[in-house]
């Protein structure tokens, strides 16, 4: 699994990083960070799952058979 975001779509709302903090955060003007490209654990399905909710699909999260 490889994440990564789009910080020029990014309407800071949070949802990644309420959804998978040890992930995702934002910075001082909201915008969104990632703090794991490649989350392992039980940071993978909430990865998924802050890429589904992302309102302005600022997240990307692809998997990857490794």
């Amino acid at each position: 699994m490889r994440v990564s975001v789009d910080r020029t779509l990014c309407v800071g709302a949070g949802l990644c990083a309420l959804t998978a903090p040890g992930v995702f955060d934002q910075d001082d003007e909201g915008v969104v960070t990632v703090l794991r490209s490649d989350p392992a654990g039980d940071d993978r399905p909430a990865a998924r799952e802050a890429g589904m909710l992302c309102p302005s699909r600022a997240v990307r999260v692809v998997e990857a058979d490794t």
